[in-house]
């Protein structure tokens, strides 16, 4: 049993920087996922008097008690457009993630109607997407907590296109054979009447659900015809006139047991027939995964084994190496999680031309016998120069970037500390569609570091003052560096990254092992249901 061994040093003065570091960086963005919640509960007072619950308590009572939550992309819109980061946080406007419900694994939507009405910003509409990408991709059925004003139409011009990719999404999900579950528990007008619309089953709340595609003012000005909002859309109308709900519900607690009931039933139907082995017995890892903090510096050009963090996420860290001899500097073996087989790909320096050839070949063979990637990221890039260029490393680079693109098996990245260049391509980044991708508080992302990019802007502008003869002014050309890369190192940090969804989330990590575990274990449940997929989605007749 090839057991990794470690060689940290828990009392080193290093480690204890580290530690403390990195304990900063989460409560950070421990601080802004709270300002988020707290921005929500203000709104506490209102609900209940309407007889409302909290969006965030509307949640909890879906989600099975005890069970597992992995909530994604709790910062998206982090200070863009009207999220201030501050009292304005806002999240996305939404809540996302995947958990149980009535047993069965679920993406669970939510509009968070306590901020601005539930209205959507950009960022939010791109949270909505993901979330349905991920729901595609892993065969999840839909819950979705519907009460929302509708687009911000302070940046329609960002929303209205794309906007449209969410029913068609809907519809596609319907006809690939993955239930949608929508409760109405407030607003849901304008085009968000085709949220219900698009459904497989609507769960409407008495007196309160409103779905219509014009409210009464504009029926008013378009047809001269007065109408109150029950008599456009209510719910009374929409389960005994229209037909467009299955089930009305007397308050939010009401309509939420129906989802689970609706869950309940579907849970027991074909498509949830998930039979197969369960995962292997396993032990915990050999290693404390708290010395993770101390393991890896919050400083990317400062090296350490990746090795060791492998040891403290795998089952009883038993970890068989792949070509260890052979382009050291890029890591990959086999291992476990809970029980769930993987392979891991991991960063020991940049990507060299032995590096990439390994790692190609080791993706197809994860593709030949199924194995789930579980890539950690943390490279400056592949590697430049005459001796890499001279090896092929265009062509070497390019053989690992064809087998993350067409790899047939699931692949989970998780930044743990840079990731620049073309190395976050090749480690299966955003742009290569993994089926989640998390990031550590410490990480980095951009085309290159701040630092390198204002050394190459500076080397362009005095080679081209050379071209013309003349001698460029270093102190104004310094000043050009430090703003360029004042800028880059801004636009390179993780709370900057998941803002922009570029991630799903960061997290501890001293979660990292549990959330992996997590991930693995949506993916394997993608390969073992079953979808009666059809031509169309389910039409409401």
């Amino acid at each position: 049993m090839p057991v990794l061994a470690t060689k940290v040093d828990p009392s080193s003065d290093t480690f204890k920087a580290n530690r403390e570091a990195q304990l900063a960086l989460i409560a950070e963005f421990r601080a802004a996922e709270q300002r988020v919640r707290d921005n929500s509960n203000r709104q506490a007072e209102k609900f209940a008097k309407r007889g409302q619950l909290l969006p965030r308590d509307r949640v909890n009572r879906l989600l099975d008690r005890g069970a597992p939550f992995l909530e994604l992309a709790t910062l998206a819109g982090y200070k863009m457009h009207d999220d201030d980061g501050r009292a304005d946080a806002a999240g996305g406007g939404n809540i996302s993630g995947v958990g149980f419900v009535a047993g069965v694994r679920c993406l669970v939507g939510c509009s968070d109607s306590a901020i601005k009405g539930g209205a959507i910003a950009p960022m939010g509409l791109r949270k909505s997407l993901r979330a349905q990408e991920i729901a595609l991709q892993n065969r999840l059925p839909l819950i979705t907590l519907v009460e929302s004003a509708g687009a911000n139409l302070l940046y329609q011009s960002e929303i209205f296109v794309d906007g449209g990719r969410v029913f068609a999404n809907m519809a596609r999900l319907s006809a690939a054979g993955l239930p949608q579950i929508t409760v109405v528990h407030g607003s849901s007008t304008a085009g968000g009447a085709y949220l219900p619309g698009l459904s497989d089953y609507v769960i409407a709340v008495r007196n309160q659900a409103k779905v219509f595609l014009a409210g009464p003012p504009l029926v008013k000005a378009a047809i001269g015809e007065d109408a109150d909002d029950e008599q456009l859309g209510g719910a009374e109308l929409h389960a005994t006139v229209t037909g467009t709900a299955e089930y009305l519900a007397e308050n939010d607690a009401h309509a939420i047991h129906l989802a689970r009931q609706v869950m309940h039933q579907l849970g027991r139907a074909p498509f949830n027939n998930l039979h197969s082995e369960p995962p292997r017995p396993h032990a915990p890892p050999r290693h404390d995964i708290d010395e993770l903090l101390g393991i890896v510096p919050p400083d990317f050009k400062k090296q350490y084994d990746c090795r060791e963090v492998i040891a403290r996420l795998i089952d009883d860290s038993d970890f068989l190496e792949f070509k260890q001899l052979y382009g050291s500097a890029t890591v990959c073996g086999h291992a476990a999680i809970e029980g769930h087989a993987c392979a891991f790909i991991a960063n020991n320096g940049p990507i060299n031309p032995d590096g990439a050839t390994k790692a190609a070949q080791f993706i197809q063979l994860c593709s030949q016998s199924g194995t789930p990637i579980v890539y950690l990221q943390n490279t400056t890039g592949y590697m430049v120069g005459t001796a890499a260029e001279r090896a092929g490393m265009v062509k070497h680079g390019s053989k690992m970037i064809q087998a993350v693109a067409n790899a047939t098996v699931p692949q989970i990245t998780l930044i743990i500390g840079g990731s620049f260049g073309a190395g976050n391509y090749g480690m299966c980044g955003r742009s290569y569609d993994p089926r989640f991708v998390f990031a550590w508080p410490g990480s980095r992302i951009a085309v290159m570091g701040g630092e390198q990019a204002a050394k190459v802007m500076e080397i362009i502008t005095l080679a081209k003052f050379a071209r013309m003869g003349l001698q460029g002014d270093a102190e104004a050309i310094a000043t050009m560096g430090k703003s360029i890369k004042d800028k880059l190192d801004a636009e390179s940090t993780a709370l900057y990254a998941t803002a922009r969804l570029w991630d799903d989330g960061i997290i501890d990590p001293r979660d990292s092992r549990r959330v992996l575990a997590l991930a693995l274990a949506t993916c394997r449940d993608a390969e073992l249901r079953r979808l009666r997929p059809n031509t169309f989605g389910v039409a409401r007749m």
